[in-house]
C-alpha cells in the first residue's frame, strides 16, 4: 500500500468511511481464489474522467453495493479478465493512483491475482470480498481494446455517478446525471420520494428524506436529460427508471429536481467548535484532542490557512459554506483556550471533518506564535457557485497576429509571455489566441470580489480598476500537463453583463460602480479586449489542451469549485489553430471528439 499525504475522496466516501471500519482493515491475502460460479451476482461499470467508452475506474457492484479495486498486485492479466466481464475482447492496459478519479464505498478486492484465462474475476485469487488495506486514493482503472465480443450481453454492465452540486451538507443537492459525456439535470415533473432514493442509493447514502422541486438547490445550465422519471424505489440506477427523454420547450431550468438523503449521525461536529464570534456562524476554530479522561480544547495555526480549510469547517459544523478563511483572529477573545495543537492544515476542500485533511500531526511549528495568528472562519448558508460557458469557447477561438505598437498596455499589465521583454518593440508582432468567455453564476449567493472598493487598484493605461489580482488562468498544456504558454486575467471589471427573464442586473463597473455577477447573471470577456487572450508566440505546432480555471487562487468562496476548469484539445499546425471537446471537469464527449478527427477543417471557425 502506497502512503498519502492528501486524501482526496469524494464527500460520499469519506462519510462512508466514517462509517465502518472495512477501508482500515488487513487480513492476510486468501491463497485461493473465491469459489462463486460465475459473475451473474456481480456487476460492473467504467467510471471516472476524464476517460474512452473503453476505460475508466472499474467498479463492480455485489449485494446491490458498489465498490472498486485497489491496484495492489494488479496486472495486465487481470486487466484482460475485467474487460472481457464488460464486455470487450481484451485489455490493452491498466492505470494505478487512481487515476480516473478516487472511486467511493467499498474497495471490493485487492492483491487480485488473475492468469487472465479465467472466465470470471470470481475465479481469480484476492484477500477476499471487501477485504482491504487499500485508499481509494490506490483504485484501478483498465483500457479495454475497442472491440466488442461477439453476441456480448451488456445486462451486467452498468454506465455510470449521478452527481449532486448545490448542497449546503453532504448528502443534498441538484440532481445532474451523465449523457453522452455531457452532464445534465432532471426535470422535476412527477418527481418523488422514490426517484430521490434511487439517487441516494446510488451515491453511497441511504433513502432520500426529501425529493425536491423548483430548483431548491439552484439552477443547472446546459441540457436537462430526464423528466417525469418514474420509479419503483428498488432500481440500482436512476437511467433504469422509466423516464422521458425531453425537448428544449418541454422543461426550464427553474424546475431542476433535487433531494436532500438520510445519512446516519457520526458526530463529527462535536469535535469541533467556533469561539468568540459575533454569531455561531464565525470565530476562531477550537479542536478536541487527547483521549478518554485527558480531553482538551486547542487552537490551530493560522499559517496558510485558507478557504479550502474553512470550508471542511463549516461542513463538519453543519454551518454550509465558508465565507471566509482567516490566519488572524485577534479580535475574537480566545477566553481560556490558549494552546496552538495543529498546525500545517492542507484540505481539498471536500473531506467531511478536518482530521481527515493533511497537517503536521503531534508535531506543531508555527511561523508566526501566539493566539493572535490562529484559524478562523466566517460561515454562510450560502455560496456562489461560477461556471464557464464552455461552449462559446470552442466557437469563437481564433490566431490574431497583433503589432506589438498596439500591445503596449497589454504589456504593463503582464499579458503577454515573458520573450515578450527581449523582443524589438515596436517592431514585430504577438501570435495570440483569443476567446470569449462567458461566466455565469448559478449558486444562491452574489459573487462579490473580496477586497472592497476602497483597495481596489487603478490602472492608468487602460482606464479601470481590478478589483481582484487575479480572476482567471489561461494555460496551454502539453498532453502530459507540462506548461507551454501561459496568461492570466485581473477582474477589471466584474459585471452582470446578462441576466435571465425574470432577474435583474445589480452590479455594474461605470463610474466605480460595484462589481460582481448576481445569481442568475452572467459576466461576458469578448474575444477582442485586450487580455483575452493566451499568448502563443512561442508555442510550436502540436496537440495540446487548452485549460482555462475561475478564481484559480480560491479568494472567493463558493459552493463547488470541481466546475472551475475547463479543457479544450487543441490542435496546432504552425499556422491555425483547431479547438475542440471544451469540457468543464472531466467529462468528455466523445461524439465530439470522433467528429473531429474525421473533419479537423469542418468543426472549427479559427483564422489567422
Amino acid at each position: 500500500m502506497r502512503p498519502v499525504s492528501v486524501w482526496q475522496w469524494s464527500p460520499q466516501g469519506l462519510l462512508l468511511c466514517l462509517l465502518c471500519n472495512l477501508c482500515l482493515g488487513s487480513p492476510s491475502p486468501s491463497t485461493a481464489p473465491e469459489t462463486r460460479a460465475g459473475s451473474q451476482d456481480l456487476r460492473f461499470r467504467l467510471a471516472g474522467f476524464p476517460r474512452k467508452p473503453f476505460e475508466g475506474r472499474v467498479e463492480i457492484q455485489r449485494a446491490g453495493e458498489w465498490g472498486t479495486i485497489c491496484d495492489d498486485d494488479f496486472t495486465l492479466q487481470a486487466a484482460h479478465v475485467l474487460c472481457r466481464e464488460l464486455g470487450f475482447t481484451e485489455a490493452t492496459g491498466w492505470t494505478h493512483s487512481a487515476k480516473y478519479g478516487p472511486g467511493t464505498g467499498r474497495i471490493w478486492l485487492d492483491n487480485l491475482n488473475c492468469r487472465g484465462t479465467e472466465q470470471s474475476v470470481t475465479e481469480c485469487a484476492s484477500r477476499g470480498w471487501g477485504n482491504s488495506d487499500c485508499t481509494h486514493d490506490e483504485d484501478a482503472g483498465v483500457i479495454c481494446k475497442d472491440e466488442r465480443l461477439p453476441g456480448f450481453s451488456d445486462s451486467n454492465v452498468i454506465e455510470a455517478r449521478v452527481r449532486l452540486k448545490g448542497g449546503v451538507h453532504p448528502g443534498e443537492g441538484r440532481v445532474e446525471v451523465l449523457k453522452a459525456g455531457t452532464w445534465g439535470t432532471v426535470c422535476d415533473r412527477k418527481w418523488d420520494l422514490q426517484a430521490a432514493s434511487v439517487v441516494c442509493r446510488e451515491l453511497g447514502f441511504g433513502s432520500a428524506r426529501e425529493a425536491l422541486t423548483g430548483a431548491r438547490m439552484g439552477q443547472g445550465m446546459g441540457a436537462i436529460h430526464l423528466s417525469e422519471v418514474r420509479c419503483s424505489g428498488q432500481e440500482p440506477s436512476l437511467w433504469k427508471c422509466p423516464h422521458k427523454n425531453i425537448t428544449a420547450e418541454d422543461c426550464s431550468h427553474s424546475q431542476d429536481a433535487g433531494v436532500r438523503c438520510n445519512l446516519p449521525y457520526t458526530g463529527v461536529e462535536t469535535k469541533i467548535r467556533l469561539s468568540g464570534g459575533r454569531s455561531r456562524h464565525e470565530g476562531r476554530v477550537e479542536v478536541q484532542i487527547g483521549g478518554p479522561g485527558s480531553l482538551r480544547w486547542g487552537l490551530i495555526c493560522g499559517d496558510d490557512w485558507g478557504t479550502l480549510e474553512a470550508m471542511v469547517v463549516c461542513r463538519q459544523l453543519g454551518l454550509g459554506y465558508a465565507n471566509h478563511g482567516l490566519q488572524e483572529t485577534w479580535y475574537w477573545d480566545s477566553g481560556n483556550v490558549t494552546e496552538v495543537v495543529m498546525s500545517g492544515v492542507r484540505c481539498t476542500g471536500t473531506e467531511l471533518s478536518l482530521d481527515q485533511c493533511a497537517h503536521h500531526g503531534t508535531h506543531v511549528a508555527c511561523k508566526r506564535t501566539g493566539t493572535r495568528f490562529t484559524a478562523g472562519v466566517i460561515c454562510s448558508e450560502t455560496a456562489s457557485d461560477l461556471l464557464l460557458h464552455s461552449a462559446l469557447v470552442q466557437e469563437t477561438a481564433y490566431i490574431e497576429d497583433r503589432p506589438l505598437h498596439m500591445l503596449y498596455c497589454a504589456a504593463e499589465e503582464n499579458c503577454l509571455a515573458s520573450s515578450a521583454r527581449s523582443a524589438n518593440w515596436p517592431y514585430g508582432h504577438r501570435r495570440l489566441l483569443r476567446f470569449s468567455s462567458q461566466i455565469h453564476n448559478l449558486g444562491r449567493a452574489d459573487f462579490r470580489p473580496k477586497a472592497g472598493r476602497h483597495s481596489w487598484v487603478w490602472h492608468e493605461c487602460h482606464g479601470h480598476y481590478h478589483s481582484m489580482d487575479i480572476f482567471t488562468h489561461y494555460d496551454i498544456l502539453t498532453p502530459n500537463g507540462t506548461k507551454v504558454a501561459e496568461g492570466h486575467k485581473a477582474s477589471f471589471c466584474l459585471e452582470d453583463t446578462e441576466c435571465q427573464e425574470d432577474v435583474s442586473k445589480r452590479y455594474e463597473c461605470a463610474n466605480f460602480g460595484e462589481q460582481g455577477i448576481t445569481v442568475g447573471c452572467w459576466d461576458l470577456y469578448r474575444h477582442d479586449i485586450d487580455c483575452q487572450w493566451i499568448d502563443i508566440t512561442d508555442v510550436k505546432p502540436g496537440n495540446y489542451i487548452l485549460q482555462v480555471v475561475i478564481n484559480p487562487n480560491f479568494e472567493v468562496a463558493e459552493s463547488d469549485f470541481t466546475n472551475n476548469a475547463m479543457k479544450c484539445n487543441c490542435k496546432y499546425d504552425g499556422h491555425r489553430i483547431w479547438v475542440h471537446n471544451c469540457h468543464i471537469g472531466d467529462a468528455f464527449s466523445e461524439e465530439a471528439n470522433r467528429k473531429f478527427e474525421r473533419y479537423p477543417g469542418q468543426t472549427s471557425n479559427q483564422i489567422i
